[in-house]
């Protein structure tokens, strides 16, 4: 069995690769502390309001300076930093549901993201390096 290898499947590690977030320098992850603090209670305000669709949540943040990310025509990043979005959907009682809430995803630097959501039930912040294919956000679990 590999190190680590949750639930003992064979090449977990390997195979989980993917949802794994890259390492971010110490002062970069620094600087993502820095900025989840200036969200965090943004995100707060707006759980306590009732208030956590994704145009709202955007707005919000985007009031604290951020730029909102955009990508080019090839899928590629191009220019500012912030990214809201609607919430992954997943497969609940035989259908696709997306729940309500609003992804936030910030780009610090290049190995640094403070990754966020914020829904009915609660809100969390956190920093992470970016991951691979999907860069703030974590991926969708596979099969």
């Amino acid at each position: 069995m590999e190190p680590g290898a949750g639930d003992g499947a064979p090449h977990y590690n390997e195979n989980n690769g993917y949802r794994r977030p890259g390492a971010m320098s110490p002062a970069s992850a620094t600087d993502a502390a820095r900025e989840a603090d200036r969200i965090r209670p943004v995100l707060k305000r707006l759980w306590e309001q009732k208030k956590w669709d994704p145009a709202t949540v955007r707005a919000a943040l985007l009031h604290l300076g951020y730029e909102e990310g955009r990508t080019g025509s090839n899928g590629k990043p191009h220019g500012g930093t912030l990214m809201v979005r609607a919430m992954n959907s997943r497969f609940t009682d035989g259908r696709e549901v997306t729940p309500e809430g609003a992804l936030v995803g910030l780009r610090v630097h290049t190995d640094a993201c403070v990754t966020a959501f914020v829904q009915k039930s609660n809100y969390e912040v956190t920093t992470n390096g970016p991951y691979p294919e999907t860069g703030c956000f974590e991926p969708p679990a596979g099969h």
